[in-house]
């Protein structure tokens, strides 16, 4: 499994359908999931830049790795974003339901991620929604990094200011 972490508008997506063009990995995008299956309340939440509990995260993902052919040929967008979550995928790969081979960081200045997100049109891209990203990315999701490495994770820091194909030259160089 790669796991692709990063701010929303760093550009995860698009890497991650790069990679999964490429190899022919699935993809198991926790935005994508969170569009399609979130309730009305878990939408709301979203739009005020608010993330969901890691038990409603954990059930969503887990739905979605059953369905996958080969949990090692997967791309994992989105998750984990807070450190529950990046125990519940070490025990995952604990129990043996999947190796992680490659954590990639895609790093992005924040006035790139606003230009990005302000472009996109989504509902859930206004100033306010990408302001609290922020605040919870600095506060929650940065030091999952630390703990992935405390535990013999290989993590891997990428550029992603650049075009979406020098990033993709990137992630391949730390994956292979």
């Amino acid at each position: 499994m790669i796991v692709l972490m990063g701010i929303a508008g760093a550009g995860k997506g698009t890497q991650a359908k790069m990679l999964v063009d490429r190899d022919n990995y699935s993809l198991v995008s926790t935005g994508d999931l969170l569009r399609t299956y979130a309730t009305e309340d878990q939408h709301r939440r979203m739009l005020q830049g608010i993330l969901l509990r890691d038990d409603e995260i954990f059930s969503m993902i887990g739905k979605a790795l059953e369905k996958v052919p080969d949990l090692n040929k997967c791309v994992l967008d989105g998750t984990p974003r807070s450190i529950p979550q990046a125990k519940w995928l070490l025990e995952q790969v604990n129990e043996g339901r999947f190796e992680i081979r490659a954590v990639v960081h895609i790093s992005v200045d924040e006035n790139v991620v606003r230009r990005r997100l302000l472009s996109r049109a989504r509902s859930d891209d206004t100033e306010a929604g990408i302001s609290k990203r922020f605040e919870e990315y600095r506060n929650n999701t940065v030091p999952i990094l630390d703990y992935l490495k405390d535990h013999g994770i290989k993590v891997y820091e990428v550029d992603g200011n650049e075009e979406p194909e020098a990033v993709h030259t990137s992630i391949l160089r730390c994956i292979e």
